[in-house]
């Protein structure tokens, strides 16, 4: 679960990023966050992974509290959250199944353990025949897909994905987009920034939007989300 309450960011030269943020995304639930370009979302999602730390406020995740946790266990705390970036920021030098592997390998597991859950990944996201060769070789949405199955390989509980489907045309965004449902349905909470709102007509998630650093609108699912 993520909930932020009266959560400002300032940057070192009085840059506030963020002012005043309040919402609650329940375990197992799925928004949309969106906004104009410099609204704050990537701020928001780097204080949910700890890159940055709220300048006031307090910001749990996972039922810790982003202000107070400690700098040792944040590499912990990040095995818990799958992240999904615009840009794949995969290994063009390894196959795509040492791609995937990638967070198992840091984490320490066991190599029997690697095999069977990258490619359970794989088999996910429908890449199960491609774990031998390397993302170059791939379409965008093929490439997307292995960035997905690397973010979820670990089993977190939360993902977050930051314009996962910026690059891709409109049905590969809208396969990309369905198998991040598939995963909330599966009980992952999901957090996706984007600012495709043909996505959030066809899906009708929650939505949660940004603008100047404030929180302006939310449409709540079944009254589940506080804003």
């Amino acid at each position: 679960m993520i909930l932020f309450d009266h959560v400002y960011k300032r940057y070192p030269g009085g840059q506030e990023a963020l002012k005043d943020i309040c919402f609650d995304l329940p375990t197992g639930e799925m928004a949309f966050l969106t906004g104009h370009s410099g609204a704050g979302k990537s701020t928001l999602l780097k204080i949910i992974t700890l890159i940055e730390r709220p300048s006031r406020g307090q910001a749990i995740v996972n039922n810790k509290n982003l202000s107070t946790y400690p700098r040792r266990h944040i590499p912990y705390l990040r095995r818990e959250i799958g992240v999904v970036f615009q840009d794949h920021k995969l290994l063009y030098d390894r196959t795509v199944f040492d791609n995937v592997a990638l967070p198992l390998v840091v984490a320490g597991h066991r190599h029997q353990d690697i095999g069977r859950r990258v490619r359970a990944a794989l088999d996910k996201v429908g890449l199960l025949k491609k774990e031998r060769v390397y993302p170059i070789t791939l379409s965008g949405g093929e490439q997307q897909r292995v960035g997905i199955a690397r973010a979820v390989v670990n089993r977190p509980p939360l993902l977050l994905a930051d314009e996962p489907t910026g690059n891709l045309d409109a049905a590969l965004s809208d396969e990309i987009m369905d198998l991040f449902v598939s995963f909330n349905q599966h009980g992952v909470t999901v957090l996706v920034a984007t600012h495709d709102l043909r996505h959030i007509k066809r899906l009708r998630m929650p939505v949660l939007t940004l603008s100047q650093g404030y929180m302006v609108d939310g449409q709540q699912k079944q009254g589940q989300m506080d804003l």
